[in-house]
């Protein structure tokens, strides 16, 4: 698959066989392929737990989701990758206060989009899911408190028939040149 192949093929995947294990080298892949990912002063904060224990999934779907909505999907994923981060005290501290910007959102999402994007490679199906109750997760999980729960990802094999049709706005309306406003001129 090209590139443009793996991102135009990537959707969130909310109908998973629980019958078909996640093979360990596959999880190995997508975390190496996140492990690849640029991070503010090479602070590589990210830190992976890749649950394949049934009950623990279970706990994570029943327990450490957001209130009212439970993501039932997530209970038939035979993979979830919690996505922590570990923050550096010179990038996500330092930085933070100079700049305001909380760097270690950055590079969470992209080493977590190379993860789903390797995944797309390997054939199987993600969700991003960020309505998660970080407190309850710290606790099932044992994360320490200096450690942030940023979002959990399904994976799994797609059990839907088709991708869902997906519009997306055209580069007239996303894409400005030099300035608010002026539409880029391909």
């Amino acid at each position: 698959m090209t590139f443009d192949e793996i991102v135009s093929n990537r959707y969130s995947v909310r109908a998973f066989d629980p019958s078909r294990p996640v093979a360990p080298e596959d999880i190995a892949a997508m975390c190496e392929a996140a492990r690849f990912a640029p991070s503010a002063c090479n602070a590589q904060e990210w830190r992976f737990i890749a649950i394949t224990d049934p009950g623990m999934r279970r706990q994570v779907c029943l327990e450490g989701m957001g209130p009212i909505l439970r993501n039932k999907f997530m209970r038939d994923a035979p993979l979830i990758i919690v996505g922590c981060a570990e923050l550096d005290i010179v990038a996500n501290k330092i930085g933070t206060k100079i700049t305001g910007i909380e760097y270690y959102q950055l590079d969470m999402g992209i080493a977590l989009e190379h993860l789903v994007l390797k995944a797309t490679e390997l054939g199987l199906g993600t969700c991003w899911v960020g309505w998660i109750n970080e407190d309850k997760l710290r606790a099932i999980l044992g994360i320490p408190k200096h450690v942030k729960v940023m979002a959990l990802i399904a994976v799994g094999y797609s059990t839907e028939k088709a991708a869902p049709k997906r519009t997306r706005k055209p580069l007239r309306k996303i894409v400005f040149q030099d300035q608010w406003g002026t539409p880029f001129q391909a």
